[in-house]
């Protein structure tokens, strides 16, 4: 049994974002509910409705309680396998519901499933509290936790009990009365409050569409603009529709010169849920931040980032900090050389104008074009999503020896793409779903999550099953669907966090979940392959012509790597700054305004007015309605890791070395949880992450002044100097914070 992290995993994905299935199954039972029959274990999605979702949730959780209750019942000795291994093997059928859903519901948001989202969400929170704070319950594990070292246990089960136990004291299990009750009703609020955001931001994503005529987009890209008048005609509109989902905003900002319409576009998106209207999110975001400070407080942390650090890999907010503010300085200074080139060219054309925001894409293009003579457009000729998708298939063969065949089986929706995954020996791994095109319904961005997970039914492992979901170009006529640098990077890193969940091949489901910042560096180490000449040469060819990309563009586009990563990162280290700085806050601030905190916390540190975050409060979906409240960091965090990993294998003969893959997967990918992170990396690696390998590959690395070795005058010893050594991220043990009076002793004795 694992509640906590269903439920967020839940959560997180719902409110990212269950299509029809493709023909509706004549009726029966509820196939939720019964033994899915189907090939490779796939869900019956040609069977599964909406309608079905509300009684299986019912009756699903009503099993679980069943469990649970046999096992507070019990008059037995609390042990490791009456308590610890019942408690994980409960809710399978539960836990079987809710990715599922959760997964579907991402997918197309539909009227019917949106209405079991609201059912559904309090009865879970309300299921999952009264389990995490059933003290009978709790006594049994703290019964087996006390005597644990006298339990002849292996390291895996040792972790599963510490883990187990930890879970429950992080939930509140040590909270007495009142407290207990006010937990419950924080937990309950804030899973509401995380559904009305989402809703919100869906909302305000779809309302906004700007329709432009054929004279304003002469100079856009064939392609983009073929995909715009697709898009006006699904409206029965006539011209040119253009929409806040990236794919269609970012090639107009890119190349549309009217400035008026780019203002437009982008000042759509930054004002998302920022309109005060039905469907704004600031009292939201005000009220879910009252809400995890107190809830914090209640568990015995400052704020709600202590919090959630403490289980994390970091440890500590002042951690995740020292790393963003080593980042920050140098990322605005590159972007303000990269703003004075893009100056230059647009004063020439706007004298005596300001240089905005949603200038950027466009001036950026342009200084690419004429500094690099590298274009973007150009290079997506290359970058078919059949290509992209084929090279993600060789670079896990060359890496891993594993395959992937196409398979005929149900799927949730006509334009998924599924594959059975087949290991070195042609062993059954797992089956992979892949969804790449946007819909009304569907969540913005790219994810990656199991439609089942890989567990151990009778000492045999079960196969996951598992999606990539994307939210790319569609094609239009002859022209496939053509992905951009930074999509066809979006497609590597999704099937790295794929081949994490494929090649799990963990004991315990409750030791399933690596720590937040740990997780993003199976995906993103995926990202370091993509454009590597070696592989990129493999994969890339030209749509129409079947050419491979030829070297002089390979060369441009390596020339040109580290264009603009001043703006990228600036971007990105913003978000988690802010993320940081609302959840730091220890008390809530009388009259607390959300968007201007955020506006005074980044001019105080410095940032430009031509760059906003990469999200703001109102429509930042990662903190407020998906699971990286106070963890945004998560991506540079993990970019340390993946980036000294990646060092390992471009310091071999062999970029895909074998070994060293065979380490990655068996130390690494498949170990789950069962391990922690940094042992796990340090097994990998032999040595704690080194920071060089990531400053340097943003652009941000200084050369340390050589240091010279002469004694100062008058001593006989060298004086102490600070030596450019192995910067590395500090993840030894961090001081604990003293409980508060609200909380009974959670010591480990």
């Amino acid at each position: 049994m694992k509640p906590i992290l269903l439920l967020s995993s839940l959560l997180c994905v719902m409110t990212l974002n269950y299509s029809c299935a493709e023909e509706a199954a004549p009726e029966k039972g509820n196939p939720l509910m019964e033994e899915w029959t189907t090939e490779y274990g796939v869900p019956p999605f040609d069977e599964i409705r909406a309608e079905h979702f509300a009684p299986a949730f019912t009756e699903a959780i009503a099993m679980h309680t069943a469990e649970i209750d046999a096992i507070v019942a019990s008059e037995e000795e609390p042990t490791f396998d009456n308590t610890i291994v019942a408690l994980d093997n409960a809710g399978i059928k539960l836990s079987e519901i809710s990715l599922l859903f959760g997964m579907l519901s991402s997918s197309d948001l539909t009227p019917e499933m949106e209405a079991v989202q609201t059912e559904i969400t309090p009865i879970l929170e309300d299921h999952f509290n009264s389990i995490m704070l059933n003290d009978a319950l709790f006594q049994r594990v703290k019964a087996v936790y006390d005597k644990r070292a006298s339990l002849k246990l292996d390291d895996v089960q040792m972790r599963l009990v510490e883990k187990t136990y930890n879970d429950f004291v992080r939930s509140g299990a040590l909270l007495e009365g009142q407290d207990k009750e006010r937990l419950k009703q924080i937990n309950a609020d804030l899973a509401m409050l995380t559904v009305e955001f989402n809703k919100n931001l869906l909302a305000e994503n779809g309302a906004f569409t700007l329709l432009v005529e054929e004279n304003q987009v002469t100079e856009l890209p064939e392609g983009v603009k073929a995909q715009a008048r697709e898009a006006a005609e699904a409206e029965g509109k006539t011209g040119y529709l253009f929409t806040l989902d990236k794919p269609s905003m970012l090639p107009f900002l890119t190349y549309s010169s009217n400035r008026d319409l780019r203002r437009e576009l982008y000042n759509g998106y930054l004002m998302r849920c920022n309109n005060d209207n039905a469907h704004d999110n600031k009292e939201i975001v005000k009220k879910m931040t009252e809400l995890r400070i107190e809830k914090a407080n209640l568990l015995g942390f400052d704020s709600y980032s202590a919090y959630v650090t403490a289980d994390q890999m970091a440890g500590t907010p002042e951690a995740v900090y020292e790393l963003l503010n080593e980042i920050w300085e140098p990322a605005v200074e590159s972007a303000k050389e990269e703003l004075a080139q893009m100056k230059a060219m647009f004063e020439r054309e706007h004298p005596g104008q300001t240089f905005e925001m949603s200038d950027w894409w466009y001036y950026a293009e342009k200084v690419r074009k004429q500094k690099y003579q590298l274009d973007e457009e150009a290079v997506r000729q290359y970058l078919s999503l059949d290509n992209v998708r084929e090279g993600m298939f060789y670079l896990a063969n060359r890496l891993y020896g594993i395959t992937f065949r196409p398979i005929t089986v149900p799927r949730y929706h006509k334009e998924c793409t599924v594959y059975e995954v087949l290991d070195h020996d042609q062993s059954h791994i797992g089956v992979l779903y892949i969804d790449p095109y946007p819909r009304k319904e569907k969540s913005g961005g790219a994810w990656c999550g199991n439609f089942t997970e890989q567990r151990y039914v009778d000492g045999v492992r079960k196969a996951p099953v598992v999606g990539i979901v994307c939210n790319f170009t569609p094609p239009t006529g002859d022209t496939p669907s053509l992905l951009s640098f930074d999509e066809a990077e979006t497609m590597f890193h999704e099937f790295g966090h794929a081949l994490h969940f494929l090649f799990a091949d963990v004991r315990y489901r409750g030791l399933t979940e690596v720590e937040g910042d740990f997780v993003e560096l199976p995906s993103q180490i995926m990202e370091n392959w993509a454009f590597e000449p070696e592989i990129l040469k493999m994969y890339a060819k030209h749509h129409r012509t079947g050419e491979v990309i030829p070297d002089n563009l390979i060369a441009k586009i390596q020339r040109a790597s580290l264009f603009n990563q001043g703006f990228t990162t600036t971007e990105l280290a913003a978000a988690a700054l802010i993320d940081m700085d609302i959840h730091t806050l220890e008390q809530m601030p009388a009259n607390f305004d959300v968007v201007a905190f955020e506006k005074y916390n980044l001019a105080q540190r410095g940032l430009i007015p031509e760059i906003a975050p990469r999200y703001r409060y109102t429509y930042f979906a990662h903190i407020f309605a998906g699971g990286y409240s106070s963890g945004y960091y998560f991506y540079l965090w993990a970019e340390v890791l993946d980036k000294d990993a990646f060092e390992a294998f471009k310091s071999s003969r062999d970029i895909c070395d074998r070994e060293l893959a065979n380490s990655f997967r068996y130390d690494l990918l498949a170990q789950g949880g069962q391990r922690p992170g940094m042992e796990m990396y340090r097994t990998f690696r032999g040595a704690d992450p080194d920071k060089t390998p990531m400053l340097k590959a943003r652009g941000l690395w200084k050369e340390p002044e050589p240091v010279a070795d002469t004694l100062a005058e008058g001593t006989t010893e060298l004086q102490p100097t600070v030596q450019p050594g192995r910067p590395m991220l500090k993840t030894e043990p961090k001081a604990g914070r003293p409980i508060k009076p609200t909380v009974k002793d959670n010591s480990p004795n």
